[in-house]
């Protein structure tokens, strides 16, 4: 059988190693990097040379402390062979002053002294005395091997081993870690091959200046590159599935005609709330609806005033809305309130009155929000929603639906839509998108509607404005077969290296 160098190396130390070993002894038997001892093992086990399999290990080594005692010796060895120089019995306290410890590190040491049975104390006279000859424990044994080899394998070891391993984790002296491990044992087929012998003849991998120049390239064996050789799968890094759908989202919407409009995370509670024609009395301003930010307390409305002066009236008497208003005394010092945004609408507001802002026009925003929610599959505390506005004349609900239900069809995957009304303080009508997906079911996306005049008129705009506002969260989880919103932010790495189509 055709072998490669590194092939031959790995099953010549296979068979050393009593024909099944773990990487790392492979690596330290044959000098290769871990690297090219993986692709050797995996070309063996295609050629069915060797198996390869893998196991969860206990690894382990010592810590800072540890590390410390493995050069110092423990403490009641230390203090062991300081009353064997005082001549096998002592006081306690002279022992303790002899071997330099403190307080802490005496009562330790003496305690341990006396449970390995190496002296006994009395109590009355405080003294102690040495029994026997104090042999060197498993405990020593283990620390001594981690000093040399760094870590270790608990499965590796024998039962003493593991009942010190099992001591000295105890006494905190050791850092413990589970990983994975991969282990290579020869076949049959491998173990015949063996005893036929195999020959390990060097191969160049690189032609050389030096060996074209002097001609030595003709003695020697040119590696042959073979296509069909398995590799280990390699994982570059790359977004997260639900980063490059926010991306494919924007970048629709945008070729739809959108502009995306930005706005803070720290809101006031004016752009938020009362610009929406929400009343201060409003049970979404209640604390636990909104997170209400502690220092500062109050923004600056001072750049708004004309904007403030017009929606205070239109929340107190209508203003010139032809609306009733709420009928209420409006607090300037409410609405400069400095809050987390508890919706994208607030961008919506200040988009409209923004002196960029065009007529017609289409906006939209992809922005994290923030509620008190209590987490549960389909709410979290934190939470994107993608939010759209259109601005122009003689627009109406059916325009509005026709958006809503090429949004979910196109970017949710979603199968059919259905409409029921809602009720918003800032829209009317008002329109509930939900959609079903074969195999998922159905699933509530969020709010739309058209802006109240209440809402548009005070901020300058006199034309109909369509608004919706949906959790992008939840079409992402439909279009990922997701059905706890709590999987977004997994560290699964299977889930996450699997989802290269999303």
């Amino acid at each position: 059988m055709n072998l490669r160098e590194n092939e031959a190396k790995v099953l010549i130390a296979l068979r050393d190693l009593g024909g099944k070993a773990t990487i790392e002894s492979l690596t330290k038997t044959t000098r290769l990097a871990d690297a090219a001892v993986m692709r050797a093992a995996l070309s063996l086990e295609a050629k069915n040379l060797i198996r390869v399999s893998e196991r969860s290990v206990t690894k382990f080594s010592l810590n800072e402390e540890g590390r410390r005692y493995a050069e110092d010796k423990l403490p009641e060895r230390q203090l062991v062979e300081m009353l064997i120089k005082m001549g096998g019995e002592a006081s306690v306290d002279d022992v303790f002053r002899a071997a330099s410890m403190d307080s802490g590190l005496a009562t330790i040491a003496l305690g341990w002294l006396i449970r390995k049975g190496w002296a006994r104390m009395e109590s009355r006279e405080r003294r102690i005395r040495v029994l026997g000859n104090p042999e060197i424990g498993s405990d020593e044994r283990l620390l001594s091997m981690l000093k040399v080899a760094g870590s270790l394998i608990l499965e590796n070891l024998d039962d003493s081993l593991k009942e010190a391993f099992k001591t000295l984790k105890g006494r905190k002296l050791l850092i413990v870690r589970e990983e994975s491990t991969k282990e290579f044992e020869l076949t049959d087929e491998g173990w015949a091959l063996l005893n036929r012998g195999i020959e390990i003849v060097e191969e160049v991998t690189q032609l050389t200046p030096e060996l074209i120049v002097t001609g030595k390239w003709r003695e020697k064996k040119i590696l042959k590159y073979d296509i069909e050789a398995p590799a280990p799968r390699v994982w570059p890094g790359k977004k997260h599935p639900y980063l490059r759908f926010l991306d494919e989202v924007r970048e629709k919407l945008v070729a739809l005609g959108f502009k995306e409009m930005n706005g803070p995370i720290v809101e006031i509670s004016f752009f938020n709330c009362d610009g929406l024609y929400m009343p201060q009395d409003h049970p979404a301003r209640e604390i636990h609806d909104m997170y209400l930010i502690k220092d500062p307390e109050y923004g600056d409305l001072s750049p708004y005033m004309a904007f403030l002066e017009r929606v205070k009236e239109t929340h107190e008497n209508g203003w010139k809305t032809g609306s009733k208003g709420w009928g209420y005394k409006f607090s300037l010092l409410m609405a400069a309130r400095l809050i987390l945004r508890s919706h994208t609408t607030s961008v919506s507001v200040r988009t409209l009155i923004s002196d960029d802002l065009e007529i017609p026009g289409k906006y939209f925003a992809i922005a994290r929000c923030y509620r008190p929610e209590l987490m549960d599959r389909t709410h979290l505390s934190e939470f994107n929603q993608v939010e759209g506005i259109v601005v122009g004349e003689d627009l109406t609900l059916r325009d509005l639906l026709g958006i809503l239900e090429r949004f979910a069809i196109d970017i949710a995957g979603a199968d059919k839509v259905k409409f029921r009304p809602d009720y918003f303080p800032f829209t009317e009508p008002s329109v509930e998108l939900s959609a079903y997906k074969e195999g998922y079911g159905w699933m509530e996306f969020g709010g739309s509607g058209i802006f109240r005049p209440e809402v548009t008129l005070p901020l300058g705009i006199d034309v109909p404005v369509l608004a919706w506002g949906l959790g992008v969260d939840r079409l992402f989880m439909m279009r990922a077969g997701i059905n706890d919103i709590r999987y977004l932010f997994t560290h699964d790495l299977d889930w996450l290296r699997g989802k290269e189509m999303i």
